[in-house]
C-alpha cells in the first residue's frame, strides 16, 4: 500500500494510506474535493453532538424545578400539569433529534462503504 504523497500543512509528509491507483488519500485527493466539502456541510447542519445532552441536562433542571415548586406550593397544580406537558413534549423532540443524526450518520457511513467497495470494483449488495 502506498502513503499519501501530499505535504500537510505543518509541513509533514500526510501518513495516510493513498487510494487505489492514485498518490493521494482521500483528504489530499484533488477529485474529492466536492465529496468533502459535502461532508463538511452536512457535519456543520449536524450543529455538533453535545447539544442534545446539554438540552437533556436542561430538561432534568426544569423539570426539578417544576417538581420542587408544585411541591412547596409555589405552582399550581395546573400550571405545573401544563408546564409537564410542554417538558414531555421537548423530550420526544430532543429524542427525534437524536434518532435524525443517527440516520444520517448511518447513511454517511454506508454512503463511504459504498464508495471504497465501487473504488475496489465489489459491491455491497450482492
Amino acid at each position: 500500500m502506498a502513503i499519501c504523497s501530499a505535504i500537510t500543512q505543518s509541513g509533514d509528509r500526510c501518513k495516510r494510506i493513498a487510494l487505489d491507483s492514485s498518490e493521494w488519500c482521500h483528504s489530499h485527493h484533488p477529485g474529492r474535493a466536492d465529496a468533502r466539502s459535502a461532508y463538511a456541510r452536512k457535519g456543520g447542519r449536524r450543529a455538533g453532538r453535545g447539544r442534545p445532552l446539554a438540552e437533556v441536562g436542561d430538561l432534568r433542571q426544569q423539570l426539578a424545578a417544576l417538581y420542587n415548586g408544585v411541591l412547596a406550593g409555589e405552582t399550581e397544580t395546573r400550571v405545573g400539569a401544563v408546564l409537564n406537558q410542554i417538558l414531555n413534549t421537548r423530550v420526544r423532540l430532543v429524542e427525534t433529534e437524536l434518532r435524525v443524526k443517527e440516520q444520517q450518520e448511518l447513511e454517511e457511513r454506508v454512503e463511504q462503504l459504498e464508495a471504497q467497495a465501487e473504488r475496489r470494483g465489489d459491491s455491497l449488495w450482492g
